[in-house]
């Protein structure tokens, strides 16, 4: 079924009322998403905004450590969204403290898994592997917003089910957003590559006295 990537989040979240869950992959329709420039990287730093924000009573180093992403990945809107200006030495400090925080594993029947502790510094640090090393990763997209969205119920298991619904209306929100300033910055360079074409000097020729040939 075709349709625009808010059509399909809104089937998600009619699903999530009407059944009271809805698979992982349904979020698969980010992919495509994704694959367009501008868009990963705003949505991961978003993701780091979020996460850092629900702090909550957190404290100690993890407590620090979601402030300091939290100032990093700033706390604007509008076009700091589309085009976050961000200290990338610094974010890639902060990452790397983050991964020796969460550093221990532990081996299970079939595998070795890591510890987590703290689930929303897990959230930045994997939004800010996106933006140093993995901006045109699609799939590194879709595994954020899977573990951003997901919830454990004892009747669905780890699925879109309870919180899932309201953090799929921020992400839905969020990509309205983003969709809204890329258009209007299209829109701008458009018209800026008319004005070079047509050599004028103003947006209006007729209400120039002047344009870059020379006449009046």
């Amino acid at each position: 079924m075709k349709g625009s990537i808010s059509d399909k989040l809104i089937k998600i979240i009619e699903d999530i009322d009407e059944r009271g869950n809805a698979s992982l992959t349904r979020l698969t329709v980010l992919k495509e998403w994704f694959e367009k420039p501008g868009r990963l990287v705003p949505f991961a730093v978003w993701i780091a905004r979020r996460s850092a924000a629900r702090k909550g009573r957190t404290k100690g180093e993890a407590g620090k450590m979601l402030d300091e992403a939290r100032a990093l990945a700033g706390q604007g809107c509008g076009k700091e969204k589309v085009s976050p200006n961000l200290d990338k030495r610094a974010l890639e400090n902060l990452y790397e403290r983050m991964r020796d925080f969460q550093s221990e594993h532990r081996k299970q029947q079939w595998a070795v898994v890591r510890t987590i502790k703290n689930w929303n510094l897990l959230l930045v640090e994997k939004a800010f592997a996106i933006v140093l090393w993995y901006p045109d990763s699609p799939v590194h997209g879709y595994e954020l917003a899977v573990a951003f969205a997901k919830n454990h119920a004892p009747k669905h298991g780890d699925g879109l089910n309870g919180p899932s619904r309201t953090k799929i209306m921020e992400m839905l929100s969020l990509i309205q957003v983003v969709e809204v300033m890329r258009s209007l910055a299209e829109s701008s360079l458009a018209i800026f590559a008319g004005v070079r074409t047509t050599g004028s000097c103003c947006f209006h020729p007729r209400h120039c006295g002047r344009s870059r040939t020379g006449g009046r």
